[in-house]
């Protein structure tokens, strides 16, 4: 199915967005703030960039040479890019960091840098995640492949019943993925499915970014390593897929424990492409919260326990959910609606791994 050809419903529950939209701007002008990255965001960024910068330097500068120290290095650089992929990419790529384009392209472009592609990730991730959350089809984050089932609306196999157990390892390959094949397989089909053209995008010129941006990434993160760091190549490569596990893993989880829930909804077109929802209450049907209290995590993952204020408000700030997550929940509660919320991560993890279960049982 095209894209184009979903139509949400426009009647229904009409007011609640509007409501809601007011609601939230009336927080910050009333607070006199900008809904984009406030100071405490910008030193964020800094003490991420560094968190990743520092331990690169210190292992291929010699000043650190035990073959221990130097995998601490490569587990704190692991955790540095999860940080900045949360926290500052997925902002700037939704322009949410900045009101000056120029500066979400510049720190957007950062996804490249830590292995993936802007390009890609604004069509996946911006257009179709966003636009048609937990839709079969749509959604290409529901969307693994043969190995691991997501939906309900996805052939099942008969080892899809092992999946709850053998799932979390693939999510430690993810980001392999995404540094190996997945960008250009995915690029060659959103050039076929005219995703490339509807948005502006010329293939030649994303492809060429796409080489060039991975010859950097795997020149300045394995090759030069590999030569200066004072422990054997092999032993570099090693680290550089443990490094990929460490970032994939935590990825997969933030983002799976958001929608691939027992209480998320997977919603189905009709024939005609008519949606049976409007896209606010679909987007509070399809996606859950977890762990709100925790300003560690939420520091860490970039406000994205916060999922159902982010899909709601895209273009907010993650700095800003907190605050504004008391005006999304009781809105949807005075319209009857549903806001779903697990108290911590460590209960999204088990719900999920019980919905992955339910899916690889259920027909």
């Amino acid at each position: 199915m095209n894209f184009k050809e979903i139509k949400f419903n426009r009647t229904q529950h009409k007011d609640f967005m509007k409501v809601l939209r007011k609601r939230v701007n009336d927080y910050f002008q009333e607070n006199n703030i900008s809904r984009y990255a406030n100071a405490r965001m910008v030193v964020k960024t800094i003490v991420l960039i560094l968190s990743f910068a520092v331990p690169y330097t210190l292992m291929l500068s010699g000043l650190v040479t035990h073959p221990l120290l130097i995998l601490a290095c490569w587990v704190v650089m692991a955790l540095a890019t999860a940080g900045i992929g949360f926290s500052v990419m997925h902002d700037a790529n939704h322009g949410a960091y900045s009101r000056n384009p120029r500066v979400n392209k510049i720190l957007g472009f950062v996804m490249n840098f830590i292995g993936g592609s802007a390009i890609n990730w604004r069509i996946q991730h911006n257009v179709l995640h966003h636009s048609f959350t937990n839709v079969h089809g749509m959604d290409e984050d529901i969307d693994a492949g043969k190995i691991l089932r997501f939906s309900p609306h996805q052939e099942r196999y008969w080892f899809h019943r092992f999946q709850h157990i053998y799932a979390w390892f693939f999510y430690g390959l993810m980001t392999m993925m995404w540094i190996t094949t997945k960008d250009f397989r995915q690029l060659l089909r959103y050039r076929k499915t005219g995703l490339l053209e509807a948005n502006g995008i010329k293939f030649s010129v994303a492809l060429f970014e796409l080489f060039y941006t991975k010859a950097i990434y795997y020149a300045y993160l394995l090759f030069i390593p590999m030569f200066l760091a004072s422990i054997p190549w092999w032993m570099t490569l090693a680290f550089f897929l443990l490094f990929h596990f460490i970032l994939g893993f935590t990825t997969a989880c933030v983002f799976q424990t958001a929608h691939v829930m027992d209480e998320a909804e997977y919603p189905v077109p009709d024939t005609d492409g008519n949606m049976e929802n409007s896209w606010a209450i679909h987007q509070l049907l399809t996606t859950a919260n977890f762990a709100p209290k925790s300003r560690i995590l939420s520091w860490f993952i970039g406000g994205l326990n916060f999922q159902i204020e982010h899909h709601l408000f895209p273009n907010i700030c993650h700095i800003h959910y907190p605050k504004i997550s008391s005006i999304v929940r009781e809105t949807a509660e005075s319209f009857g609606l549903p806001y779903y919320t697990q108290p911590t991560f460590l209960a999204a993890l088990i719900n999920h791994g019980r919905m992955l279960r339910q899916l690889g049982m259920a027909g």
